[in-house]
């Protein structure tokens, strides 16, 4: 097959910055210590609701800590619990989830907090809440049929 000189140089090029982006990309993630989440802590997803401090899911104020409040939130069949909750402006946050059933999303809309809730698992989070308002807690993995249904509150309050 006769290929024109034209062509190899753009295979030539497209292949070379491909390869070029891709050594920046995993040396960037090397430098900069990323690496996969290392899912520290596990839970038994059939007895969550008998597991401390998944329990009594909410919002609990600690001392001795590096964070001033505990949200723990369990998700499941199209729901958090709780289903809203608010916090002081200013508080830092540690917040510790999990789900029961399948894959479900944990997105605060407006903010950086993000995470994937898997069976079996604990995500968590530590943040500071510097914003007044009303933040909308989504789902951002379809989980099934009322997977649109399924959202919380968190209001951060003066």
């Amino acid at each position: 097959m006769h290929m024109h000189r034209y062509e190899k140089w753009w295979l030539t090029l497209g292949t070379g910055a491909l390869v070029l982006f891709l050594f920046i990309l995993g040396v960037s993630a090397f430098h900069q210590g990323h690496k996969p989440p290392s899912a520290k802590a596990f839970i038994n997803p059939e007895r969550v609701d008998a597991t401390a401090p998944f329990d009594q899911p909410g919002l609990k104020e600690v001392t001795g800590k590096d964070w001033d409040y505990e949200l723990v939130i369990v998700a499941s069949a199209f729901h958090y619990e709780p289903g809203e909750f608010t916090i002081p402006k200013g508080s830092k946050v540690k917040i510790m989830a999990t789900t029961k059933d399948v894959i479900h999303g944990f997105e605060v809309a407006g903010t950086n907090i993000n995470m994937m809730l898997e069976p079996g698992y604990v995500s968590e989070y530590v943040t500071t809440l510097d914003q007044t308002g009303e933040f909308l807690i989504v789902c951002n993995e379809y989980c099934g049929a009322g997977h649109h249904t399924m959202k919380s509150m968190l209001k951060v309050v003066e």
